[in-house]
């Protein structure tokens, strides 16, 4: 019996970027969900909840389909950081982070598309900034653009200048999908990679 059609449940250009290095065929799907966090609920479980939402979006969408949703949320000083949105945004954000250490939770949620079942993990990433000056963090917010990204930084791109030091088990995880976890998720559901 053939594996059903793969479909990532994201509207994110970096997610659809990394999916693509396993060279396993897929499509997309934009889940549009309330990305508002619970009151209370922490980073962890913010980024768990909308993985899993965005997963059951599109599988209920697209039935019979392995669906794959992931969504990350930055914390820092028990303050939870989104998508700037704005230049400004970008520049408080990173004017807040400046010196600072900041966890970048991944989460992850594959439903089968034979079972239903869900397949869930969460990958954290430590993130040290360096202190940062206005000038450097202007200088890197109009070259970069990171305002689709959590804590308006890309350290797949030159937002690494920004940073004293990273650890964690997956750095695809920092860019917004734990390859290293999702590789081991689809040969459990039997598709092949190398």
């Amino acid at each position: 019996m053939p594996l059903p059609d793969l479909v990532l449940g994201s509207s994110s250009r970096y997610r659809r970027e990394l999916l693509s290095r396993l060279r396993i065929p897929f499509t997309t799907a934009s889940p549009d969900i309330d990305e508002s966090p619970s009151v209370g609920e922490t980073p962890r479980a913010l980024a768990a909840r909308l993985a899993r939402q965005k997963a059951e979006a599109i599988a209920r969408r697209l039935p019979g389909h392995t669906v794959i949703g992931s969504d990350q949320v930055a914390s820092c000083g028990g303050r939870q950081y989104g998508k700037p949105g704005t230049r400004d945004a970008a520049i408080a954000q990173l004017a807040e982070l400046s010196g600072q250490t900041v966890v970048f939770d991944t989460a992850l949620c594959v439903i089968d598309g034979r079972s239903g079942q869900p397949h869930e993990a969460v990958v954290p990433t430590e993130v040290v900034f360096r202190p940062l000056s206005h000038a450097e963090i202007e200088r890197y917010i109009d070259l970069d653009e990171p305002l689709d990204c959590a804590g308006a930084a890309k350290s797949e791109s030159l937002g690494i200048a920004l940073l004293e030091r990273l650890s964690g088990d997956d750095p695809t995880a920092l860019v917004g999908l734990p390859l290293i976890r999702l590789s081991a998720i689809l040969r459990e559901l039997g598709y092949t990679l190398p």
